[in-house]
């Protein structure tokens, strides 16, 4: 089916098209990724059984690849994953320099890189490289993206260049190891969660929104107004970032692997560490063991320099789009969006 109004109004709130059923233009199929079955999955209980489950996939992934990449940023997951690389081995950071904000991650990426004798390359990204890259990861997805596809993409290139074979990406753990910490803060009732999970509310924003992309919310609705909000995690945020993922390094054709994608912890999640100041208590006890000396480092999103680059945008003039949005209440991946969608209506809408 073709639905534009719907299309862009699930974009606009989640960031992807939920239905697998429904497009913006004929001709254009988008799809999405699940996450690995919960059958297929190992389960860990500590942050060595986290180390020798890696262990095992590197070596099996060494057996099939002679060069192996690692998207590095400062945070725990990528640098216990480039501790398993072999000396020489490519790391790629994202740096912009629109933004300081971003040099301790390339500061701890570089201190990790020396450790392991690896090469370090950082990736520079600027409103020209949104420019030149965006269309070419949307033309593939048949659809709007994420704001860290089109600097994935990048990174892919470069890294295909440099005689990498496979990438390694550590986005998986902050889903299943509890670093979600500000979404499972506490226990939501069903109005809040869906104002804070929401990204942008298509009504605030679009001239023919289409509220029926609400009722997603609608499947993990619990009785006396709360909602799974675990569960709604499990099943949406994951499809929306792995496929984020998949998309960008398809369209550079360079495979990637996330060794924390098959694992699970064995028991359930202690929400009270994780409210208390410990989230992903099991990764912070495997960044431990690999770097003793080290500080286990804050939580640091992959650097995208929207807040930056969008700064002065102005907003979105195509009809689809209200011409009194409040530009100055967004944030820049709010802006990101917008810019992004009303591309992808220039590009495509025929």
């Amino acid at each position: 089916m073709y639905n534009k109004d719907f299309c862009l109004s699930s974009y606009i709130a989640y960031r992807y098209i939920f239905k697998d059923d429904m497009d913006f233009f004929e001709g254009m199929h988008h799809r999405n990724i699940a996450p690995v079955p919960m059958e297929k999955r190992i389960p860990v209980g500590s942050g060595a059984e986290i180390r020798a489950e890696i262990q095992r996939q590197f070596d099996d992934l060494y057996s099939r690849y002679e060069s192996i990449g690692i998207l590095l940023s400062g945070g725990m997951d990528s640098a216990i994953l480039s501790s398993f690389l072999r000396p020489g081995s490519h790391a790629y950071t994202f740096t912009t320099q629109r933004s300081e904000v971003f040099n301790a991650d390339v500061a701890r990426a570089a201190e990790y890189c020396r450790r392991h004798g690896l090469q370090h390359h950082l990736i520079e990204i600027d409103f020209d490289d949104y420019e030149r890259y965006t269309p070419i990861v949307m033309k593939n997805k048949c659809a709007p993206v994420h704001s860290i596809e089109p600097q994935i993409y990048k990174a892919a290139m470069a890294a295909r260049a440099d005689g990498v074979q496979m990438m390694i990406v550590g986005e998986s753990a902050d889903l299943i190891f509890g670093g979600m910490d500000q979404l499972i803060s506490r226990e939501w009732n069903y109005d809040d969660f869906v104002a804070r999970y929401t990204f942008l509310q298509p009504e605030r924003v679009l001239t023919n929104p289409d509220m029926s992309v609400m009722d997603l919310y609608e499947r993990y609705r619990l009785p006396e107004g709360k909602i799974d909000y675990m569960r709604f995690m499990d099943d949406v945020f994951a499809i929306e970032s792995s496929s984020s993922y998949l998309n960008a390094f398809e369209v550079a054709g360079l495979p990637y692997y996330d060794p924390y994608a098959i694992l699970v912890m064995r028991d359930e999640l202690d929400l009270q560490r994780v409210r208390n100041g410990e989230p992903k208590y099991l990764v912070r006890d495997a960044y431990a063991i690999t770097y003793p000396d080290i500080p286990i480092p804050f939580k640091i999103p992959m650097p995208r320099p929207v807040d930056a680059v969008f700064k002065d945008w102005e907003g979105p003039s195509r009809s689809e789009f209200r011409q009194d949005i409040d530009m100055a209440a967004l944030t820049g991946n709010q802006k990101w969006q917008l810019w992004c969608a009303e591309l992808f209506l220039n590009l495509f809408d025929k």
